[in-house]
């Protein structure tokens, strides 16, 4: 029985782990929380940290093949581990640095939005000078569900900023977007799979709802289909990769990158014939990918601390086709991702009718 190890025993690995056993592969993980959703299912654990190069040495030595369930992960770190890591470790780097992923995916066949370098307050302003308000500044490093944002409409709101300097950043043109999309993607190399794509929407910079399929016309599908898989292609990529998008009109815009599951993924485990962490394990274990097919119109509800009665309450209603997944955190936080539901058949019109007062 081949094991898969997983740097990261959040609720990505969790996921993981539940999919590989499904496919007969035994799991590992490595995380420094002794109670981390995934070592409910894991059949091992290890308890350290993620720049623990000693430990990092034992996963891959107890593994067949590794690989990692969100992307701050010390990168160079695994550089010298690479050949147990499958889907290899650039992607993780190239994901890592918002201006190294902006300039590769520009190098690559994307539009990202104008952006400037920012390292202290003279290129700050110098960098509004050039792209103007309203804007975006963003730490180049360690930044996710809107941590180390913050959005500039005028010099008034400058003084925000003043914490994070002289911390490396980066400033961006704000986009007037319509909605943001996003896709996930499996390559072993020669095939690559998509799942379809989903419309994300937001709620103080973390994703709350994604309703698939996205409310575009197939014009607009295939380009997002197309542009994203030949970005993978020409970049080398193999494994999962999830791209978000803005979407303007016609217009498309690269935002950000994961070399990894994707929140925005969840819906695929009912809402697909296959799904994102079950394609990943069949790339992992060497396996042939399956052509994810959308079951039915479906909405992912993200579940976050304040939100954990409710979906609990839901859980006891036996709603059919709908499907309450709570992570295990043992710690409930306000904003704290602790599960989501997948509701399956339901466009967003009937969910706003239905579960608008449950959540809102």
């Amino acid at each position: 029985m081949p094991t898969i190890g997983i740097i990261g025993g959040g609720q990505l690995g969790l996921m993981i782990a539940e999919q590989a056993r499904i496919l007969g592969a035994k799991t590992i993980c490595l995380d420094p929380t002794p109670d981390s959703p995934a070592f409910n299912i894991s059949d091992e654990r290890i308890i350290a940290s993620f720049d623990d190069e000693k430990a990092l040495e034992n996963l891959c030595r107890r593994s067949d093949v590794v690989t990692y369930e969100f992307e701050n992960v010390p990168g160079k770190i695994l550089v010298s581990l690479e050949k147990h890591i499958k889907q290899g470790v650039r992607p993780l780097l190239d994901s890592q640095d918002r201006i190294r992923e902006k300039n590769n995916a520009r190098e690559h066949g994307l539009t990202p939005a104008n952006f400037v370098e920012v390292n202290d307050a003279d290129s700050l302003i110098e960098g509004i000078k050039k792209i103007g308000y309203p804007c975006i500044f963003k730490t180049r490093t360690l930044g996710y569900d809107g941590h180390g944002q913050v959005v500039l409409k005028s010099d008034g709101d400058l003084e925000k900023v003043a914490t994070y300097l002289p911390v490396p950043a980066i400033l961006e043109e704000f986009i007037p977007f319509d909605f943001e999309v996003s896709i996930v993607m499996v390559s072993d190399g020669e095939t690559i799979i998509n799942f379809p794509i989903g419309k994300n929407i937001h709620t103080g910079g973390i994703l709350d709802l994604c309703i698939v399929p996205a409310p575009i016309n197939e014009s607009l599908k295939t380009k997002i289909e197309t542009i994203s898989k030949e970005f993978m292609r020409r970049c080398g990529y193999k494994g999962i990769l999830t791209i978000e998008f803005f979407v303007k009109g016609d217009e498309i815009y690269f935002n950000e990158m994961a070399p990894r599951p994707h929140n925005s993924g969840h819906y695929t485990i009912e809402g697909c014939n296959t799904n994102q962490f079950m394609e990943l394990c069949r790339f992992l274990l060497d396996m042939p990918l399956q052509e994810p097919k959308l079951l039915a119109p479906t909405i992912m509800k993200n579940i976050l601390g304040q939100d954990l009665t409710s979906a609990e309450q839901i859980a006891t209603e036996n709603i059919p086709s709908t499907y309450v997944h709570i992570y295990g955190k043992t710690v409930s936080k306000p904003k704290r991702k602790m599960g989501h539901i997948t509701f399956v058949g339901m466009e967003i019109e009937e969910f706003d009718k239905k579960m608008t007062n449950k959540f809102y």
